[in-house]
């Protein structure tokens, strides 16, 4: 697959439109268009990465970021209470999508 006919590689370089809610240099997160909760978001980094299963070492730090966004990201979509986050992984993981996304929902 290349990059261009990724749909959250296209997100992430605004040639798709999507409901953003926080955005930095290596992240970007905005409403899920079918939620499974009040609060749905989904969470991505802006490197193209398959899925869990392509994660080398040189990743750790993004890693660390996406994880540290998370909380960030409920407590301003005013989940202070709790939380639920979802990765799938592979086709048989339940992956739609392949690119490496986290779902963030609540409420």
């Amino acid at each position: 697959m290349s990059l261009d006919s990724c749909l959250f590689c296209q997100i992430a370089e605004k040639a798709l439109p999507a409901k953003v809610v926080y955005e930095d240099d290596r992240v970007l997160a905005f409403h899920d268009i079918h939620p499974k909760a009040p609060v749905h978001l989904l969470l991505i980094p802006k490197k193209h990465i398959k899925s869990l299963l392509a994660l080398d070492t040189a990743d750790a730090d993004l890693m660390g970021h996406l994880l540290l966004t998370l909380p960030m990201l409920a407590k301003k979509q005013g989940l202070h209470e709790g939380f639920r986050t979802i990765i799938y992984t592979g086709v048989k993981g339940g992956q739609e999508i392949d690119h490496l996304h986290f779902h963030l929902l609540g409420g």
